[in-house]
């Protein structure tokens, strides 16, 4: 089993974590006179109530090859909670912020759900930083722009399309997340206009889902990665909203060949 460790970071009051596999580098500006990666880190961003480990199984796979830190943000997976309700731009600048505290200097930002809204504002906060973007089942599907709908969407994908495992991860998350900061964060989720802030963002863009997620629809997919001059969408056969979790594999196959595929070669 893979073990990560981990180091707080604080940023204007806010307090996160980030993490990384033991026996890897770990962030530049935790390890003093160490080598700097020779090329952007992947950077795993979860979504709303959950934590990096519905994202472990992905961050180990692309640890093969790369440097790989994956982020709790504040209010979620135990850290502290913050005494107001944050925007999505407010996560954004802490990402940016923590990552650029923690020295890593070039990156590929790799969201989840309503981390795809997070990892957007992030890549248009510092831009000179991002090098790629992948935004895996991005919220809010257009099809689901209500709490009902969108809620009956989760559900039904928890209920059909994912593994005990998953849903065990996901469920116990937002126990240590709480109603309360869950509750917080949810209309902020709900009211991000998605398609039209990634229209800004100006490197290459892959969209990921799985065939089988209700929760990001093939249509509003496919309009995302077209909002963009440099965008794909990749669909992962037969899993649901938790791609990653299920086919770990496939799912860093395809980031790793669209970054190798849109990465200037000199």
């Amino acid at each position: 089993m893979t073990t990560l460790l981990s180091a707080d970071v604080e940023v204007s009051g806010l307090t996160g974590r980030i993490l990384w596999t033991e026996g890897t580098q770990p962030p530049p500006a935790m390890a003093p006179g160490a080598p700097r990666p020779a090329g952007p880190a992947y950077i795993l961003i979860h979504g709303i109530g959950v934590s990096h480990r519905y994202l472990a199984r992905l961050h180990a796979v692309l640890a093969e090859g790369a440097t790989t830190y994956s982020l709790d943000l504040p209010g979620f997976a135990g850290t502290p909670k913050p005494d107001h309700q944050l925007s999505v731009e407010d996560y954004g600048r802490y990402i940016a912020e923590a990552l650029k505290s923690s020295g890593i200097e070039s990156y590929v930002l790799v969201g989840h759900s309503m981390g795809v809204q997070f990892a957007i504002e992030a890549a248009l906060y510092e831009p000179d930083r991002i090098r790629h973007l992948i935004l895996m089942g991005p919220v809010v599907d257009s099809r689901h722009k209500n709490l009902r709908r969108q809620s009956l969407a989760l559900f039904l994908d928890g209920l059909l399309r994912e593994s005990p495992t998953s849903n065990w991860i996901v469920v116990s998350d937002y126990l240590r997340c709480g109603p309360r900061w869950y509750l917080t964060e949810l209309p902020v989720m709900m009211d991000y206009p998605t398609e039209q802030r990634l229209s800004h963002v100006n490197v290459p863009v892959l969209v990921l889902r799985g065939s089988r997620d209700h929760v990001a629809g093939p249509e509003w997919s496919l309009r995302l990665s077209r909002a963009v001059p440099h965008g794909r969408l990749v669909e992962i056969p037969g899993v649901g909203h938790v791609a990653q979790h299920m086919r770990p594999k496939a799912v860093a196959d395809a980031i790793r060949s669209f970054v190798s595929a849109t990465s200037p070669h000199t």
